[in-house]
């Protein structure tokens, strides 16, 4: 599975029991069966309606799922944390790509310039030795 995509992501944040959910799995993995009973502390929900939003986690990109004979086990994945840290930080810094780049450049224009002045500063320097 590649990199996912922040707008799935957000989409899937977009309720707030799978935001509940999502606390609890970044807690340590937990089975299915688990999640359902801490879920039902906060609300009342049905075993598949759990299993429905663990599905959109999943496919979001923001939980994995082990399976261990017949049990289920949900943990966090990092994975669509990052794709979605990274949507934010452009937000925030648009121009944070661009830095790096920017660096380089500034870097060999400096070098550029050395370098022209290298050249002109031997150029008179040769000049005046002739002329002496």
């Amino acid at each position: 599975m590649g990199r996912p995509a922040p707008a799935n992501v957000f989409e899937a944040l977009g309720d707030p029991v799978r935001r509940a959910i999502l606390q609890l799995v970044a807690g340590g993995e937990r089975s299915a069966g688990a999640l359902v009973e801490e879920i039902r502390e906060y609300t009342p929900i049905s075993q598949p309606a759990v299993s429905q939003h663990l599905k959109v986690l999943r496919e979001a990109g923001l939980v994995r799922v082990r399976s261990e004979t017949n049990r289920r086990f949900y943990a966090l994945e990092p994975d669509g944390l990052a794709a979605a840290r990274e949507w934010l930080a452009e937000l925030v810094d648009p121009l944070a790509g661009f830095a790096q780049p920017l660096d380089a450049l500034a870097t060999e224009v400096a070098r550029g310039k050395r370098e022209r002045r290298g050249k002109s500063t031997g150029a008179a320097t040769d000049r005046t030795d002739r002329t002496a």
